[in-house]
């Protein structure tokens, strides 16, 4: 299913964990590494399609993320002819997608990379969220950037609560108590 334009519709994942690195996936039999991501198809909306991806190729299910954020709109990259099969030459250019920002709310052994018989990944593992795009096929870069630089802005914000709380207790707040196991 192509655009007018010869664009395929596909979702991006940026899946978080509780330190906000990212879910980062080698590709099955090669040694490129980068998000999860599929094709929409006929009669999806880009969140089913993101849910149906996500069992596919990770493993999870809904429950096992949120949802935190998506890109407003559609980011496309050109695929190069080499990479584009010769029958559909012509027509095809690449994809475009819109991208979503998950929080890991299940935890790691929750991941699968075996869930289907058809698997995209044969490693994985946590990364900084700016991974090194160095690792990405040249030809996505640029939309991976676009992606993690529209979704940073809605990066959870982990607080620190021990540092205020001995914070207070160091200005002597008097309606304010450490609990016992911090005494």
């Amino acid at each position: 299913m192509l655009d007018r334009d010869g664009f395929r519709p596909n979702v991006g994942i940026i899946l978080l964990n509780q330190k906000n690195q990212v879910f980062w996936g080698k590709r099955i039999r090669t040694h490129s590494w980068q998000f999860p991501q599929g094709g929409i198809d006929r009669g999806e909306t880009p969140e089913q399609a993101m849910f149906r991806e996500l069992h596919e190729e990770v493993g999870l299910q809904p429950e096992h993320v949120a949802i935190v954020a998506r890109t407003r709109d559609w980011l496309r990259y050109e695929v190069p002819d080499r990479y584009i099969r010769r029958d559909a030459r012509g027509h095809y250019k690449g994809q475009k997608q819109i991208w979503f920002l998950l929080q890991l709310t299940g935890f790691d052994s929750d991941l699968n990379l075996r869930a289907t018989d058809h698997p995209e990944f044969d490693a994985w593992r946590w990364n900084d969220y700016w991974v090194p795009l160095d690792a990405v096929v040249d030809f996505k870069r640029g939309v991976y950037e676009m992606a993690l630089t529209e979704l940073s802005r809605f990066l959870p914000r982990f607080e620190t609560r021990t540092r205020f709380l001995r914070q207070s207790q160091q200005d002597g707040d008097p309606n304010h108590t450490l609990p016992s196991s911090y005494e």
